[in-house]
């Protein structure tokens, strides 16, 4: 439903009022012969509830909360006669001089009563003033919410006036627009003023109240533009035109034929000048609109001050009528997502005992997700994030260390055999000849094993890195409505990972050590890939004793060599390729037994750290005399604290906020039935 179809009555049935067509609205004429006639005499004891809601909910902050409330706002142009408009419809008062008298936006309760009360609120107090020194009363609260100088805030000051023949209306008066900044105003004081005008006209439930003067072309109105840009068809914009006694020719024409796309119409008004009483003027301002040559022309429904009360009172109560279930169903929405959310917050604990118990289980759903994910691998808990599918990372880790340690010794076919001719020669001494000597095995043995060394400690730094990342994130993630208790679990799991490596350097050194000791295996591969090799040795030797002219031979593991250059080595080539062809095999179950090992060890050491360790280390942290982590749970944590208290001030003032809604629709029911009988 478009705000049009509001104000022209199509959901009149959810309250009783009398809707017509906003350009002609059928009012009861105000007696302005009487200079003590009300400025607005009908609807008020309806409107008034409607208006007390609202402003209820406002005084409530419901707005806070995303909720918007149905709000007239006034707009103008500097100068265009903005202030002198309000003051006739509240009749009293308001800041005049030079420049931006409006720094700050101005919400204006008006209240129809028999005594007068005027006061302001601002700033959390209440400050009570009177007629005749309420502007004063507004400027000095201004400078205390806008500073003393010429700049603006965005802070709202509300002026409450309660007096006998005022219309019950709430608007907004916004600081009028300028785009020139005068002595004492900041550069961008424009783009200040169009963000607090923007900011309260963009809601759908606001009114605009478009105050122009009928000295300038309406188009050229930067309050038009402004207006226009977020209500394009105009169907909830209003425009006053004032100073019709300065301008009156063409007026009739400009405000008929609606250039700019007024879609709740014009209301032409002659405000109040020198010292004369609200009433005198108007006084002056009916009979102007009767005897004026070219004012008279105009609609009777179009003008006057007390037309534009009536035509305001009405367009408000069917705004709010009709929003009303809106806030209702924005308010329960909320309520129950806040609801939840503070249901989701951890329990307050109370004693020592609750943070044990909060603890130990806290501690079991961690060690429940570890064991998920790096033992059963399970995806479960996190499926997009990869670097928590473990079992996957670790044979990633474990096939790229393998390859590492594969990669450490490649052959070099253009030496083929040197290495092991040189350590030959080396170990030569007094004995049988053409027998090979163990300890020439063992040193080219040692001399490998030395090679790949530091890539076994350097994988067991990079898995306990990766397994501290895990596990920390995960205990991280259950305990994270404690962050008091988190800083003991981090430092436990630091701890725990810094000696786990160091104890993993310790044993990698251990079978390094062993491997560097003795050679041995009953890896029957070994013989099988031995006897492989040396069944290569006759066509070697024959190639060596010139028996073969074609010095290239096919090795496995090395592909075609040309070996023709170690017929120069005869004496000791024949040792040296047995020595190549048995240490190529046992070098292959060297580097299986270190790739097997440390598949095992991982698996072995992820099942202690998970059922056992941690749990043990964290509980010691937090048992220590010095620790009090127990203690410390008691205290809840800012973050949560702070969530809490704004959780539970929401879902109180929304829950106020309901009983007001509820209240008046419950009248507006009652009145519906009072007519309907």
């Amino acid at each position: 439903m478009t705000f049009g179809q509001m104000v022209n009555g199509s959901s009149s049935s959810e309250y009783p009022l009398q809707v017509v067509d906003p350009k002609h609205v059928a009012v009861v004429e105000p007696k302005t012969s009487s200079v003590h006639a009300p400025i607005i005499s009908t609807l008020n004891d309806r409107v008034r509830p409607l208006l007390d809601c609202v402003d209820k909910l406002r005084h409530l902050n419901i707005m806070q909360e995303g909720i918007q409330l149905p709000t007239i706002v006034v707009v103008g142009d500097q100068s265009s006669g903005k202030s002198s408009v309000l003051e006739s419809l509240a009749g009293i008062s308001l800041p005049r001089g030079q420049g931006i008298c409006t720094r700050v936006p101005l919400i204006m309760r008006l209240q129809n009563h028999i005594e007068t009360e005027v006061h302001l609120e601002y700033n959390g107090k209440s400050v009570p003033t009177d007629e005749v020194h309420v502007a004063e009363a507004i400027v000095l609260a201004t400078n205390e919410i806008a500073g003393h100088g010429k700049g603006i805030s965005d802070i709202p000051l509300t002026l409450i006036v309660k007096k006998n023949g005022v219309p019950d209306l709430t608007m907004v008066d916004l600081p009028g627009i300028t785009r020139v900044p005068v002595h004492g105003q900041p550069e961008d004081i424009f783009e200040q003023i169009s963000g607090i005008i923007t900011k309260y006209i963009t809601p759908e439930e606001s009114i605009i109240l478009n105050v122009l003067s009928a000295t300038v072309d309406f188009p050229t109105c930067e309050s038009i533009r402004m207006s226009q840009k977020v209500d394009k068809t105009g169907e909830r914009t209003l425009a006053v035109v004032t100073k019709v006694d300065k301008a009156p020719e063409g007026l009739l024409e400009k405000v008929t034929a609606n250039d700019v796309n007024i879609g709740l119409g014009y209301v032409c008004v002659r405000n109040r000048t020198g010292n004369e009483s609200y009433e005198e003027a108007r006084s002056v301002e009916a009979s102007l609109f009767e005897t004026h040559a070219l004012l008279s022309k105009i609609d009777k429904s179009m003008v006057s001050i007390p037309i534009l009360a009536h035509k305001l009172v009405q367009i408000q109560a069917n705004i709010i009528s009709n929003c009303l279930p809106d806030i209702v169903r924005k308010i329960n929405d909320k309520l129950a997502i806040n609801v939840a959310a503070l249901n989701e917050l951890p329990q307050r604990l109370s004693s020592v005992a609750e943070a044990l118990a909060t603890f130990m289980r806290i501690l079991s759903s961690a060690k429940e997700s570890l064991k998920k994910i790096f033992l059963r691998g399970e995806l479960d808990e996190y499926p997009e994030d990869c670097e928590m599918h473990c079992t996957a990372r670790l044979a990633e880790m474990l096939n790229q260390y393998s390859a590492e340690l594969r990669s450490k010794y490649i052959e070099e076919k253009e030496n083929f055999l040197m290495d092991e001719i040189m350590s030959l020669r080396e170990a030569r001494g007094i004995g049988l000849p053409n027998f090979l000597p163990r300890v020439v095995f063992l040193s080219v043995l040692q001399q490998k094993v030395r090679g790949i060394s530091v890539t076994p400690e350097e994988f067991v730094e990079k898995l306990w890195n990766y397994i501290e990342v895990v596990v920390i994130k995960v205990m991280m993630h259950h305990s994270c409505n404690y962050t008091q208790l988190q800083y003991f679990i981090r430092r436990a799991v630091q701890n725990l990972i810094a000696k786990r490596k160091d104890e993993s350097v310790d044993w990698v050194r251990e079978i390094i050590g062993m491997e560097k000791l003795t050679d041995y295996t009953s890896n029957p591969e070994y013989a099988a890939t031995c006897s492989k090799l040396m069944a290569k040795e006759t066509i070697f030797m024959e190639i060596m004793n010139y028996k073969r002219t074609n010095t290239l031979m096919h090795l496995e593991g090395f592909g075609d060599i040309d070996v023709g250059y170690l017929r120069k080595h005869i004496d000791v080539v024949q040792q040296a390729f047995e020595l190549k062809m048995r240490m190529t095999a046992y070098w292959k179950i060297v580097l299986m037994r270190l790739v097997d090992y440390m598949a095992l060890y991982i698996m072995f050491s992820l099942q202690k750290l998970v059922n056992l360790e941690i749990e043990d280390d964290i509980v010691k942290i937090l048992m220590a005399s010095n620790g009090g982590g127990f203690e410390r749970m008691l205290e809840e944590s800012p973050v949560v604290a702070e969530k809490r208290l704004r959780l539970s001030n929401s879902v109180k003032l929304l829950k106020e906020s309901k009983v007001v809604v509820v209240k008046i629709m419950d009248r507006i029911a009652l009145h519906v039935d009072e007519e309907k009988a």
